[in-house]
């Protein structure tokens, strides 16, 4: 593959990363949430210990939450500055792929793994919807490469750098930052039979460098938590800070200390990554099936050439995840990067050595019916749920579908068709959503909706308080403003305006008979989106309808 033809492509992967971040409101309830603490914490200086909404946090470790609320205190409190920090640690998982591939394969190899990674639908996913995942994928792959340069030319920067990602990684998300590293490493030895590798002096400097980086999130812990034990969590008292951050929050989802019990079949990281690992998923389950073939093949024992991190670290990482009580699709996001070189180690057999041909026809025939497929989704999209969009949107899809069809019709000399259609048709499909779809559909999400209208009347925001409606993490951040919240009617006073369903407004006009609705709207849950909901013609049941409302009618 030509360098025009890459880094083009890495560059259209790249503008829709930046419309995605500039263009989407953040989604409630991760990312809101995430961005609103980010934005509390820049508010009241406090980094050490972590509140959110002005009540102490433990649930992720603050390294996100750091690097955000400075982006926000140069680059002001909008979705896009929250995002930065992530995003560009992506990016980094993007590169540190293709310089770990370089490692052990060939340019071409090292580029398909790159491209895979980079038109990955979590990736395209990750850029708007951020949460600890996508900046935990960078430091990890990061922690990777520098681990695998290091073994190779003993250079001791690699090492520090190494480290350096691990104590990054578990400041993001915990432990799994350091395990991922483990089991990635662990069969790679062992299929090289490289045992003194499990018994390298370094390893302890290593560690002690990862404790002393940890040092501040540590200390943080324990002065919020274990000097004043017993604080509720999820219902549960936290006895100790450190104890939650390093034990139960990872390992207690085995021994059954973590309170959260949810999609726990073994199945269930797999069957969502038939959509999150899309458009490669079948190449990938294909590439893990030759890989380890290949494996058995040489009995278990890789020459010094070769690498098993890759497969290793991908299987071994998601038999663990797998096999715990509580799972959420983007948990398996922090090996994707491993699965990016399963992947184009499979494509680069099939397509540019003669040893797998026989899979090159089914995979078109069966590729060019889903892609085909949701080219005709993204035309639906732009035309049917939101009438109101500009037409432009729908003839540029209707554009889009048209040139598919063109390129399946007229191969490429300079690279394989599959890879072309596949790369236009992630890179395309995504374009139209982060600027058509997405930004129409947030919307309807009520709190970004909500806090531009508050701003739009120049409310006094002291006097804004939620009643009977439901929590939007959006509202505090994009409302800049920690909004009070009423769990009665008896607490409200005639000089506040109310945020409230419209069900709501009997009950208080019998308390206050001047008010007057200053604003009104409809919301819905949009990450949990539905076909009744995305049908223009029922989809006010769907529906809540809120509205502002002054109590004194003042105004």
């Amino acid at each position: 593959m030509s360098n025009r033809i890459f880094y083009g492509l890495l560059a259209c992967c790249g503008l829709v990363y930046l419309l995605a971040m500039w263009l989407i409101p953040v989604i409630d309830i991760d990312a809101a949430q995430y961005a609103s603490i980010s934005r509390e914490m820049l508010d009241n200086g406090s980094y050490l210990k972590v509140y959110d909404m002005q009540r102490d946090y433990l649930d992720k470790p603050p390294l996100l939450f750091w690097l955000s609320s400075q982006s926000m205190r140069f680059f002001g409190i909008n979705h896009f500055a929250y995002r930065l920090p992530s995003v560009i640690l992506l990016l980094t998982a993007i590169y540190a792929t293709y310089r770990f591939a370089s490692l052990y394969y060939e340019k071409l190899v090292a580029q398909l793994s790159a491209l895979v990674l980079a038109t990955s639908q979590a990736v395209f996913l990750v850029v708007h919807d951020v949460r600890c995942d996508t900046m935990l994928m960078g430091w990890v792959m990061l922690s990777l490469w520098q681990l695998a340069a290091w073994y190779e030319t003993r250079q001791w920067k690699h090492f520090f750098m190494a480290f350096t990602a691990v104590a990054a990684g578990m400041m993001t998300k915990g432990p799994i930052a350091l395990m991922v590293p483990v089991f990635a490493f662990v069969p790679h030895f062992a299929l090289r039979r490289e045992w003194k590798q499990f018994f390298r002096w370094e390893y302890i400097p290593g560690l002690v460098w990862v404790a002393l980086l940890l040092l501040p999130m540590s200390i943080g812990l324990y002065q919020q938590y274990d000097l004043e034990p017993g604080k509720i969590f999820n219902g549960v008292p936290i006895q100790s800070g450190l104890r939650f951050y390093y034990w139960t929050q990872s390992f207690g989802r085995y021994t059954g200390e973590n309170v959260y019990h949810e999609m726990s079949h073994f199945t269930f990281l797999l069957e969502n990554m038939f959509w999150s690992f899309l458009p490669w998923i079948l190449c990938l389950l294909a590439g893990l099936y030759f890989g380890i073939k290949l494996i058995v093949q040489k009995r278990f024992h890789l020459s010094q050439t070769e690498e098993g991190i890759s497969i290793g670290g991908f299987l071994i990482t998601y038999c663990i995840l797998a096999r715990s009580q509580a799972q959420l699709p983007h948990y398996i996001f922090v090996v994707f990067p491993l699965a990016a070189i399963i992947t184009a180690r499979f494509l680069h057999r099939v397509w540019y050595t003669n040893t797998l041909q026989g899979w090159r026809k089914p995979l078109m025939v069966f590729h060019t019916a889903i892609f085909a497929l949701l080219w005709l989704v993204v035309v639906v999209l732009m035309k049917w749920p939101f009438p109101d969009l500009s037409v432009l949107f729908t003839v540029a899809a209707v554009g889009g579908l048209g040139l598919f069809v063109y390129l399946l019709v007229r191969p490429s000399v300079q690279w394989p068709n599959f890879i072309r259609l596949a790369c236009y048709t992630a890179i395309g499909v995504n374009l139209f959503l982060a600027t058509g779809f997405y930004p129409r559909l947030l919307q309807y999400q009520l709190g970004n909706t909500a806090a531009a209208a508050i701003d739009a009347l120049h409310l006094d925001k002291n006097k804004v308080v939620q009643y009977d409606i439901d929590e939007s993490r959006a509202l505090h951040f994009y409302g800049k403003h920690i909004f009070a919240r009423a769990q009665d009617s008896s607490e409200l006073r005639s000089d506040q305006v109310v945020l409230t369903r419209m069900s709501a407004l009997p009950q208080l006009e019998a308390r206050f008979p001047a008010m007057k609705i200053i604003f009104e709207g409809n919301y819905y849950g949009v990450s949990m989106l539905s076909l009744p909901f995305l049908n223009p013609e029922t989809r006010s049941a769907e529906t809540q309808a809120y509205a502002l409302v002054d109590l004194d009618g003042g105004k």
